[in-house]
């Protein structure tokens, strides 16, 4: 008979986990990359379409859809024992409906201490403490290295177009501009991800523009665009990524923010 742990995740939520779990679907893609990283390779059982590393790792596995747009049907056939989800990432109504089924751990991560939280806490239900412990403590040690900038950047992080949108301070990306020196020039507002007209762009003056890879692919025709906008401001294509991805993703991104701090000088 499998023992059973009980948890509280990010939502208030009480769960009874099967522990050590078995057989473990991740809904979020850097949850899934995190997953591998915490070598449970025999214990991933899928995959989301957007699902990106380790590549040679996640092909083998079936596809439950988009984060999303998760397909039930294939989730039932897999019967999980433990399924990761977050609160941002996946479709509200879709993860109440798996909760009627299976043991859904809810993630809800918005800065940096968050994601460092959220790391051992999913090493904690998934039996791998040591190496969540590992990937933390590297993350936390390399952020302390990203260089130091006298004067903060008034920064405008744009991640969709038509309209465009973009990143308000209640956010995990604010909480990675922040790391990197940069503040956000949106001010506190109802909306974490608001929708700006090219007037309101030109109003706010930013003397930065970061344009993200993810989830709208911005490109150099875009740059260019915006360069017209805002004539005096720099602008710069981001590797959404890095600035989004709050699990051992971060062990990658502490390099990146470095490159692009030192990059930007203004």
């Amino acid at each position: 008979m499998a023992d059973f742990i009980t948890v509280t995740d990010d939502l208030g939520r009480e769960i009874q986990i099967p522990f050590p779990p078995q057989r473990i679907i991740s809904a979020v893609p850097s949850t899934t990359e995190f997953l591998f990283d915490l070598e449970l390779d025999d214990k991933v059982i899928s995959r989301t379409r957007f699902c990106r590393y380790p590549e040679n790792k996640i092909e083998r596995l079936p596809n439950i859809g988009g984060t999303k747009n998760l397909h039930a049907d294939k989730i039932k056939l897999l019967n999980p024992d433990l399924i990761l989800a977050n609160e941002e990432e996946n479709n509200k109504a879709q993860i109440e409906a798996l909760m009627e089924l299976y043991p859904v751990y809810v993630s809800k991560v918005r800065n940096f201490e968050d994601a460092l939280s959220n790391i051992l806490k999913t090493g904690k239900i998934t039996d791998s403490e040591p190496k969540a412990f590992e990937i933390a403590n590297n993350i936390r040690s390399e952020f302390a290295k990203l260089p130091k900038r006298d004067q903060k950047i008034k920064v405008l992080y744009l991640i969709w177009k038509n309209p465009y949108m973009c990143v308000a301070k209640d956010t995990f990306i604010n909480s990675m501009m922040e790391m990197c020196g940069f503040e956000n020039i949106i001010e506190e507002s109802e909306e974490r991800y608001p929708i700006l007209n090219e007037e309101q762009i030109k109003d706010l003056n930013p003397e930065l523009v970061l344009l993200s890879s993810e989830p709208f692919p911005f490109s150099d025709v875009n740059k260019a665009e915006f360069q017209k906008i805002l004539p005096n401001a720099k602008i710069e294509l981001v590797d959404g990524e890095m600035f989004s991805w709050y699990e051992s993703h971060l062990q990658k991104a502490s390099k990146y923010f470095s490159s692009l701090i030192n990059k930007i000088q203004l």
